[in-house]
């Protein structure tokens, strides 16, 4: 079973849009959709508690699909880079589609492809 969260603070308008994205990856690869688990992040000590470093984060099995380095936890706005080095306020969708692709592998057994789709 595949696990997908999204976290998000009040305080950043873009969490609409990442779970729109996020729910067109999920229904593509064959996820329903519905599953996402959506959990407001209120404090700093909720942020600290759950390692959130910033608005919109989504996770595919407790993991973030674009991994936040070192960056702090926090109520703030989360900023992207995308793959073609834009700058946005979601992540861009091949990584949530690596992400998914990769908890649909580990919970199935099966290799995972080598190739992403935008």
């Amino acid at each position: 079973m595949v696990r997908v969260e999204l976290l998000f603070w009040a305080g950043c308008p873009s969490h609409p849009q990442a779970l729109a994205d996020l729910r067109t990856r999920m229904a593509l690869l064959g996820l329903d959709p519905d599953r996402v688990e959506i959990r407001e992040i209120g404090s700093e000590s909720e942020a600290e508690s759950e390692r959130f470093v910033g608005s919109p984060t989504i996770r595919v099995n407790g993991a973030d699909v674009v991994d936040p380095a070192d960056r702090p936890a926090a109520l703030t706005c989360r900023v992207y880079h995308r793959r073609d080095g834009r700058v946005s306020p979601t992540p861009d969708p091949a990584d949530v589609h690596d992400a998914l692709m990769a908890a649909l592998a580990a919970a199935t057994g099966a290799a995972q492809p080598g190739t992403s789709r935008s």
